[in-house]
C-alpha cells in the first residue's frame, strides 16, 4: 500500500509533534550523565556534551519542512504554533519561556529559509533552513534559560547531527517526487 501526499503529510506532522515530549523525555531520563535536578547528557562529540533532548530538536525542524512540503505553507504555520503551545506545556517550570521562545523563534526562521530555498532544491533547503534553525533555537534557549551560551557547541552539534542522519530520507523523497513528476 502506498500513502498518498498528504498521508505522508500527515506522518510528517504526527513524527513533528512528537519530537516535542520525546525531547522533555530524553532530557530527564537518558543521557551518560545527569545532573541532579538538571539535564541527562550526551556527548555529541569529543568533549562536547549537551542535553540528549537535542537529538529530537534537530529531527524536528526537518519534519516541519517535510510538513510544509507535502501539506503546504498553512499546515506549517499551524504546526509551529501548535509546537510553541506543547512546548509551553511539557517544558520544566523553570524553563517555559525559554522553551516556548526559543521553539517560536527558531521554527518560524527554519520556515523563512526553508519557503523560498525549496524550489532551488529540497535537499539544500532543508538543510539551510535547519542550519539556521538549529542555530537560533541553541542561542535563545540558553540564553533565556541561563543567560549564557557556554553550551552553545553542544546544543549546536547535537541537532545538527540529527539533520545529517535525515538528509538521505530527503534525499530519497526528493528523488521519489522527482520520478512521480511531482518536483
Amino acid at each position: 500500500m502506498q500513502l498518498t501526499l498528504r498521508q505522508q503529510g500527515f506522518l510528517f506532522l504526527a513524527g513533528f509533534a512528537l519530537c516535542i515530549p520525546v525531547a522533555n523525555w530524553l532530557i530527564g531520563n537518558v543521557g551518560t550523565f545527569c545532573v541532579p535536578n538538571g539535564p541527562c547528557l550526551i556527548p555529541v562529540a569529543p568533549g562536547v556534551m549537551a542535553p540528549s533532548g537535542v537529538l529530537m530538536i534537530g529531527l524536528g525542524l526537518v519534519l516541519r519542512d517535510l510538513v510544509q512540503r507535502r501539506l503546504g505553507l498553512g499546515w506549517a504555520f499551524g504546526a509551529i504554533l501548535a509546537g510553541t503551545a506543547l512546548s509551553a506545556l511539557l517544558a520544566p517550570p523553570a524553563l517555559v519561556l525559554a522553551s516556548a521562545v526559543a521553539f517560536l523563534i527558531s521554527e518560524m526562521a527554519d520556515l523563512a529559509v526553508y519557503t523560498p530555498l525549496q524550489r532551488r532544491g529540497l535537499v539544500r533547503a532543508v538543510l539551510a533552513s535547519s542550519l539556521v534553525g538549529l542555530v537560533i533555537d541553541s542561542a535563545f534557549f540558553l540564553f533565556l534559560a541561563f543567560g549564557n551560551l557556554d553550551l552553545l557547541p553542544g546544543q549546536v552539534l547535537g541537532k545538527l547531527w540529527m539533520v545529517l542522519a535525515a538528509l538521505p530520507l530527503v534525499h530519497w523523497l526528493r528523488r521519489r517526487d522527482t520520478a512521480m513528476g511531482l518536483a
